[in-house]
């Protein structure tokens, strides 16, 4: 580390850029005073932040912007922290998603969706959150459309239905797709459900009772029931511990960092007509800042663009530069003493505290890989429940099938299910593959237990058979999609494979190490597993019969009850003939026939 002459530096306020050999920025700070702050970088024990010795013992040499004002040094500070991304300081990167709730209120018939966006979202709806985890996020979309029945289906769907789907059956959508309610009726529930996610859940209340009680004097029963039966599931979830903390009427964010050297998590809760709505977190490594200037930085590079802010941002410590972050950002600063927003503070700490300990927690990356998923297929729902469906047969014999089932990213043994192909002709593979997805299909709509995604062994042939039974079933909540394997194989992770979506002409391609490719592999490679395992053993179950046929005097009944008995074709040429006698039915004259052929089947 070459030696500095700090006395040459500037007392003027600034911000200062420390340069590796290789001229890289990798740290940028500010100061009122230039030199005295560079001055403590050096001096021994003054400056015991963790990583300020591998900081020091990096830089080559150090440039100075001096300004006029400490506006202007916090100002420039943010600017050349987003431009070189310094190793040191906690940069809030740009490619950070955000896992939101959208409402889409421009559209003739809004819809609720589950987003995830990259910086500011798109001005095509009224966004809701962000939230901490995918699955909080989809908690709460559940939530919503059992609330409130707006459609789910997406456009294209939405204007070629000419019959109502099954959520219209389950009182889960009001049918705009086919006239069933008026546009002022969808309307007033896309309005409800804005308010319910803005917290203001007491005027829906008063709203439904309203309606509620026309609906009785118009003698809709019916109708009536139904509003009761949503009011009752709002009160429950209000009532019932659903909000987390309540703070004053006013809209504000309250932050908390965690540290253990220089790992750091920041917690960011939001809080909206006084009700906690949704919550981010934000970790760096390798900080050298302290923590007055993470949440100083932070505020900037945060709050300086949003079009939307708070009126008040509540921290647990004061900020030296309190006042003019407030004058930069049009907001209050606050650190309170005593009171809600006090709890609301503590609350940050530990939800800060706590992410950190759960950062890289099994189930948190699931939910993201989930959400990848969603994202790069282009899914409608959060494949938390994937189907997979596969066939086997050979020489055109026992014609069989497999459904594998993986919830939340996890293999789901107990509902694997096994299928025997019925009266379809040799080599349709396509009848087939329709049959079982017809039959599982039709059982889960009758017991509402719908997947939501389903995915078929094979290329656009395939898919189009899905498509077919979706269609057939009136089926709009599962999204269907096919994974052709390369050339037949059936390797992890090592093939190219094809993914084909329905309205796609040409299929994805992962990238051969992605997490969805190696997903997807194990999902399709369980189901053929199964199907060949079923097929071999429904051939050799075949097989044995054949050879018990040849035994005189052996009929169906008798090779049935023998085969139960016994269980399989060895143990019944090798029991002793008084076990053979206690199969009912059997009599001394077969087993003489069973003998005489297990010496010609087994003659040593």
């Amino acid at each position: 580390m070459p030696s500095f002459d700090l006395s040459k530096y500037s007392t003027e306020p600034g911000v200062y850029l420390m340069k590796n050999k290789a001229g890289l920025v990798i740290y940028v700070g500010k100061a009122n005073n230039l030199r005295q702050r560079l001055k403590q970088y050096f001096a021994a024990g003054r400056d015991e932040r963790p990583m300020v010795p591998f900081l020091v013992a990096e830089i080559h040499s150090i440039d100075i912007i001096v300004v006029t004002t400490e506006k202007e040094a916090l100002l420039l500070e943010n600017t050349l922290i987003k431009k070189h991304k310094p190793k040191y300081n906690a940069l809030l990167k740009d490619d950070k998603t955000f896992i939101s709730l959208m409402i889409n209120n421009k559209h003739p018939w809004p819809m609720i969706q589950l987003i995830r966006t990259k910086g500011k979202p798109k001005k095509d709806g009224i966004y809701f959150g962000p939230y901490t985890s995918a699955y909080a996020a989809r908690q709460t979309f559940e939530l919503m459309t059992k609330l409130f029945p707006l459609r789910q289906c997406s456009d294209g769907e939405l204007k070629k239905r000419t019959r109502p789907c099954l959520l219209y059956g389950i009182k889960r959508c009001i049918a705009p797709c086919v006239g069933f309610c008026t546009k002022e009726e969808y309307r007033s529930y896309v309005d409800k459900a804005i308010d319910f996610l803005r917290g203001q859940d007491h005027k829906i209340i008063k709203e439904l009772e309203s309606e509620m009680q026309k609906a009785s004097d118009a003698l809709e029963f019916e109708k009536a029931a139904a509003l009761l039966q949503t009011m009752k599931q709002i009160r429950h979830i209000t009532e019932g511990g659903g909000i987390i903390a309540k703070a004053s009427g006013k809209d504000c964010d309250a932050l908390a960092l965690h540290r253990q050297g220089g790992e750091v998590m920041l917690a960011q809760l939001f809080f909206r007509e006084g009700k906690l709505t949704g919550s981010e977190h934000y970790s760096f490594s390798a900080v050298a800042e302290g923590n007055e200037e993470i949440y100083t930085s932070f505020l900037l590079q945060y709050y300086k663009d949003k079009a939307v802010r708070p009126h008040e941002i509540l921290l647990p410590i004061d900020l030296k530069h309190r006042q003019i972050l407030e004058e930069i950002l049009e907001l209050k600063i606050l650190e309170p003493q005593k009171g809600d927003k006090k709890s609301i503070v503590h609350l940050a700490e530990k939800n800060a505290k706590e992410l950190f300990q759960q950062e890289k927690d099994e189930n948190d990356l699931t939910e993201k890989m989930l959400l990848d998923l969603q994202e790069t297929l282009g899914l409608n729902r959060y494949p938390e429940r994937i189907e997979c469906f596969d066939t086997s047969n050979i020489a055109g014999t026992d014609l069989v099938a497999s459904m594998v089932a993986f919830t939340h990213g996890k293999y789901d043994k107990k509902r694997t299910r096994l299928f025997k192909i019925r009266d379809i002709p040799k080599g349709d593979d396509y009848a087939a593959l329709r049959q079982v997805i017809l039959r599982r299909l039709t059982r889960a709509k009758e017991e509402n237990d719908l997947p939501d995604l389903i995915v078929v062994d094979g290329g656009k042939g395939q898919l189009t058979q899905a498509l077919d039974v979706l269609k057939e079933l009136d089926i709009v909540t599962v999204d269907p999609i096919s994974v052709a394997k390369q050339e037949g194989k059936h390797d992890k992770g090592i093939t190219q494979e094809k993914i084909f979506l329905p309205g796609k002409s040409e299929p994805i391609l992962l990238p051969l190490h992605s997490p969805l490719l190696f997903l997807l592999q194990r999902i399709r490679d369980e189901a053929h597993r199964k199907a060949i395992g079923f097929h071999r053993d429904r051939r050799s179950k075949r097989t044995i019969t054949s050879l018990i046929d040849e035994i005189p005097g052996i009929g169906d009944v008798k090779r049935q009850r023998l085969l139960t008995h016994f269980g399989s074709l060895q143990r019944i040429l090798e029991a002793p003939e008084e076990a053979l006698l206690g199969v009912k039915g059997i009599n001394s004259q077969d087993v003489l026939q069973i003998k005489k052929f297990a010496k010609t089947f087994n003659p040593h």
